[in-house]
């Protein structure tokens, strides 16, 4: 059995001051995708606040039976993003999950800054928000089946960075300041960088960490990014990590990941992985902000970061890095989501587990479940599948 990495203890005191300073109120806030342009909005002196979070954490509390149902009778279908209608219920109902952290109620955005490449969703959610606050709605409209970033599609989005750039300076009453863009981009350069080589430790046989920690792990380089606190969170994780003895850990096999998790259900996973052995050593959600950017050249590196994660990329992408990452981690079978209202982070639909089965020889399990909405899991039918599953690999 794994023991918690020492590290971990102190997430909770650092997301603690992180959503406390959203009480002060010492500086304007910005809602933020969670692959949106958050060093920009960091530059210009925001406190930036990261919606689907709040919706991993109504998953995670299992509130979302509570909260989806308030969305639906307000108009938004039960079939769209689980985040969106999740957080929009809880935000009907006044209430949040954010009181574990102090907090009565979501902080009261400023402004509001959507990015496309995850969803087209996220602007439908942050438009609601826009009306109800009465604040403005910015937003990047990324295309999606990307196999490669071109000149002329970075292009199109720098000039909507340099719109956005030029908005936010009327909003902020500041001006665009290169350095201190560059500043922000270079920390989170840094943390990305060693969540990145944090994850990697994992390629070492028996695996140091799971799944199961990444996604709770994850929570800095997503709401801290481009911040000193994530930076140095990261350092103590990776210099924890190269520490581990895991040499009596019984590794049967090894497992990726790929797709959204389902938030409620984490520990009945992470115990029943471990009664069978099965380490899960990775996934494409943990590494998707393992961004790289370059400091020399923050903006052009950003456009270029932003558009060209996983989500965003053509199905052909999608297999070649899938072939290579799970070459990588030494990969015994793939567990593939199906995300009942994430069709975006869904890439079992496509033919993708048996191209894969085809190129690499690698066995995977569909099944079938959703990131809050909890209707869409059966714990026993789960079981059973993996454990027929199991049963073929033996």
């Amino acid at each position: 059995m794994r023991k918690p990495l020492k590290t971990q203890a102190k997430l909770k005191e650092l997301l603690t001051a992180y959503f406390r300073r959203f009480e002060e109120k010492k500086k304007p806030v910005a809602w933020c995708t969670s692959v949106g342009p958050a060093e920009l909005l960091r530059s210009f002196g925001y406190e930036v606040y990261f919606p689907e979070n709040h919706g991993a954490l109504i998953g995670a509390r299992r509130l979302g039976a509570k909260y989806i149902p308030a969305a639906g009778r307000e108009g938004f279908s039960p079939d769209i993003c689980s985040y969106l209608t999740s957080d929009i219920g809880a935000y009907l109902m006044n209430e949040t999950p954010l009181d574990i952290y102090g907090l009565a109620n979501v902080p009261a955005p400023d402004v509001l800054v959507y990015n496309t490449n995850q969803c087209r969703e996220v602007k439908e959610w942050f438009t609601f928000y826009g009306e109800k606050y009465r604040v403005p709605v910015l937003g990047i409209d990324t295309p999606r089946d990307i196999d490669a970033p071109t000149p002329a599609l970075l292009a199109y989005l720098e000039a909507s960075w340099r719109e956005m750039i030029t908005r936010l300076e009327k909003l902020s009453g500041r001006s665009f300041d290169p350095a201190r863009f560059e500043e922000v981009v270079t920390l989170s350069h840094r943390a990305c960088g060693l969540w990145q080589e944090f994850l990697e430790s994992n390629r070492r046989r028996p695996a140091q960490h799971t799944f199961f920690d990444h996604i709770i792990l994850m929570a800095p380089v997503v709401v801290l990014r481009g911040t000193r606190e994530a930076v140095d969170f990261y350092s103590d994780l990776v210099a924890e990590a190269a520490a581990v003895d895991c040499t009596h850990i019984k590794e049967k096999y090894r497992f990726y990941w790929e797709g959204m998790p389902v938030w409620g259900k984490i520990r009945f996973l992470a115990e029943l992985f471990n009664r069978h052995h099965i380490s899960i050593v990775t996934s494409t959600y943990c590494h998707s902000w393992a961004f790289h950017f370059d400091p020399q050249n923050p903006l052009a590196s950003s456009v270029k970061a932003y558009a060209g994660i996983f989500i965003t990329r053509s199905q052909e992408y999608k297999l070649r890095y899938l072939e290579d990452v799970t070459r990588r981690f030494s990969i015994d079978a793939v567990l593939f989501h199906d995300s009942k209202t994430c069709p975006s982070n869904t890439n079992s639909r496509f033919g993708i587990p048996q191209k894969l089965k085809t190129t690499t020889g690698l066995p995977s399990l569909t099944f079938y479940g959703d990131l809050v909405d909890l209707r869409h899991f059966s714990e026993e039918e789960f079981a059973l599948r993996l454990e027929a599953f199991i049963e073929q690999l033996d």
